[in-house]
């Protein structure tokens, strides 16, 4: 076969610390596997600006006019890493024939895309990057990883253990992954639902070169959440059945209070009416609250709102290079002594 072309699609989100080395590893990589006759020259590198606000575009913009591999997209708003990591994809499927998306913090390690197009070249449309080990993670992130997966297989959601999104897919994946038209969009759950060719690549996952995480904790706990109620509706079972157990339970009591009533042996524990309540309106809000959930997913459902809006796409539309080089060339012809004169 002759040589794929090959995009690499990094979300960017205030990543001005570590982006100048992130791009200079991803050329040097390119270069490389050019030469290896791995993939063809035209490949390229999308950099997309999920709504930053430092000086992550301007990094991104200069680079794509100095090097014409990479490319640069801008989305109008923060739109969220996995929405940024799908405005790259189906910008970029057009031009490629594979796809590699990764995180800019360069903690996947990017010699691992080498064996991603030697994967892709035997006949896979999908590559798992996965981590062997998670040494890198501090403790709790660690433990509460591993909990989220085990909770997810329990749901019966397939997903890749130890697999976030660095990842290769074919350009047909691309194209019947854009065919999935929920807003709430889990793609770790989604791109094993695609059904294609699948393999993984293993790699040692390194620590961040400069900046900040950013996955905090309440985002965690919002990607989970989302992962959960995206793809299974066990949890609502799972209330059902609580609610089940605790009337069959309540049955029980009372038939036992009603036997000391009879028997005479009445006494008023305000403890245990107190701790009845409580425990009983807990798991009332705890249904409502998951309930709750579930319907507001329908409710930005039906709303059909854009996943995002783009305000710049230098590959597509490369009008911003082209009015850069007319100024360029419209300020070489100025006189010394000053402006043009009409």
């Amino acid at each position: 076969m002759s040589d794929p072309i090959l995009a690499i699609v990094v979300p960017c989100y205030n990543e001005e610390e570590v982006l100048p080395e992130t791009i200079g590893r991803l050329r040097a990589l390119r270069e490389e596997l050019i030469e290896e006759r791995l993939i063809s020259p035209k490949s390229a590198l999308l950099f997309v600006d999920d709504g930053s606000r430092d000086s992550t575009w301007k990094l991104i913009y200069k680079a794509s006019l100095r090097y014409p591999e990479v490319k640069g997209l801008k989305l109008a708003r923060n739109a969220g890493h996995q929405n940024a990591l799908l405005a790259g994809l189906f910008a970029a499927k057009a031009h490629a024939d594979c796809l590699v998306s990764i995180d800019a913090d360069l903690q996947d390690d990017v010699s691992a895309i080498r064996e991603f197009v030697q994967k892709f070249r035997e006949g896979y449309d999908i590559v798992y990057g996965v981590r062997r080990r998670r040494d890198t993670d501090t403790g709790f992130k660690r433990h509460t990883a591993q909990g989220f997966y085990r909770l997810m297989k329990m749901f019966g959601v397939d997903l890749v253990y130890n697999h976030a999104d660095y990842r290769l897919m074919s350009r047909r994946a691309v194209d019947a992954l854009e065919q999935f038209g929920e807003v709430n969009l889990f793609l770790r759950g989604i791109v094993p639902l695609l059904g294609f060719r699948s393999t993984a690549v293993y790699y040692d996952r390194k620590e961040r070169l400069a900046g900040q995480t950013k996955y905090p904790l309440k985002k965690m706990i919002s990607f989970a959440l989302d992962g959960v109620t995206s793809f299974s509706v066990t949890p609502i079972r799972f209330i059902s059945l609580i609610g089940l157990f605790s009337f069959v339970i309540s049955l029980a009591f009372g038939a036992y209070f009603l036997f000391l009533k009879w028997a005479g042996h009445t006494a008023t524990g305000w403890t245990s009416l107190i701790t009845s309540i409580w425990l009983l309106g807990g798991l009332q809000l705890m249904a409502l609250g998951l309930i709750g959930e579930y319907i507001g997913k329908m409710y930005k459902e039906t709303k059909r709102r854009p996943r995002y809006i783009v305000d710049l796409d230098l590959w597509n539309w490369p009008l911003p290079q082209r009015l850069s080089s007319a100024a360029d060339e419209l300020e070489a012809l100025k006189p010394a002594g000053g402006p043009l004169k009409k």
